[in-house]
């Protein structure tokens, strides 16, 4: 029997992928997929064509706080995972409501919606960030402290999502992952930021000393590891998931600049952004462990498959730096 999926926000960098790996060639074969996104302007629908013709897929453009939507959706579904959210903390930074209204309002309108319906199972798509600034691998026991309001709304959101398993008996699943980075990511993110100003001639911005730390995981580590929570996982549980390679901004800069051929010439230092976490870190020994999540992906080559994917899909991203954007 089809398994009918709901997949939020699957309109986005790493919705998609997860829609696109679910219907391809490698996908378990035993599920559809129905995409609700409200297509701002991080949600592209080029980034489901490869799908659209799937006899599993279906599209609905909305809204996660439109209660009267989401119930109609859910009432057909056997699961939902969740990646719709506002994500970007420049953003947050300049005005919150979005991120409220969308991360915390709208999670739990689909946790009402879900409870309602007996769905068997949520999968909640969280961050690091949750975290907060630390010195160490935060393991999933490790206390939240966000800095921003964004991070903010996401530890409000889990929190939301923990409480419907420990309150109703919901079978809900977090996943906190770590910085990602690949094909199809709306450039405001720090990684095609950078590639794009780059092969446009453009200088990139680095923020403060560009010693700050993040751990990266491609999206295809991160499609098999949210694949794992929701067919392997335990409710009620919170899985980290990380990419294992740490570098500072400084790091990251030097890779990028030599994989487009120029020098730090092409880099502008820029006041450090409020509220700038020092070090994102998780502890994922729980999902290698339980679920024997690895990283497959090799950093430095990932990361030339994205410089060269940018630099062979112009047309794809062209249109989107025709606007101002945030510095990443």
């Amino acid at each position: 029997m089809t398994n009918r999926i709901l997949v939020t926000g699957g309109a986005g960098f790493i919705g998609s992928h997860y829609v696109r790996t679910l219907l391809g060639a490698h996908g378990p074969g035993d599920v559809g997929v129905t995409v609700l996104d409200k297509l701002t302007y991080a949600g592209n629908p080029a980034n489901l064509d490869a799908v659209r013709d799937s006899a599993g897929f279906a599209f609905e453009q909305g809204d996660i706080c439109d209660a009267p939507l989401v119930d109609r959706l859910v009432a057909q579904h056997d699961q939902i995972v969740h990646f719709a959210a506002e994500t970007h903390v420049d953003r947050s930074i300049t005005g919150a409501d979005p991120f409220v209204q969308t991360n915390v309002v709208g999670t739990q309108i689909l946790l009402d919606a879900a409870l309602r319906h007996g769905i068997g199972t949520f999968v909640h798509i969280s961050t690091d960030e949750v975290y907060g600034s630390v010195d160490h691998a935060c393991p999933e026991t490790d206390p939240l402290h966000p800095s921003s309001p964004y991070s903010a709304s996401k530890a409000a959101s889990d929190l939301l999502v923990l409480s419907y398993h420990r309150t109703h008996g919901l079978d809900t699943r977090v996943l906190r992952c770590t910085n990602n980075f690949g094909h199809h990511q709306f450039p405001e993110k720090v990684i095609p930021l950078f590639i794009t100003n780059l092969l446009q001639g453009r200088k990139v911005p680095l923020y403060g000393d560009g010693l700050n730390v993040r751990e990266w995981l491609h999206i295809d580590d991160h499609v098999r590891g949210i694949e794992l929570v929701r067919t392997q996982g335990r409710a009620g549980e919170i899985y980290n998931i990380g990419g294992g390679t740490e570098l500072t901004n400084r790091e990251l800069t030097q890779r990028l600049l030599t994989a487009c051929g120029v020098g730090w010439e092409m880099v502008d230092f820029v006041p450090d952004r409020k509220g700038h976490d020092r070090r994102y870190s998780v502890d994922f020994t729980k999902i290698r462990t339980e679920l024997a999540y690895r990283p497959a992906k090799d950093f430095d080559t990932a990361l030339a498959e994205t410089v060269a994917w940018y630099h062979a899909n112009r047309a794809w991203w062209e249109p989107l730096r025709a606007h101002d954007l945030a510095v990443a």
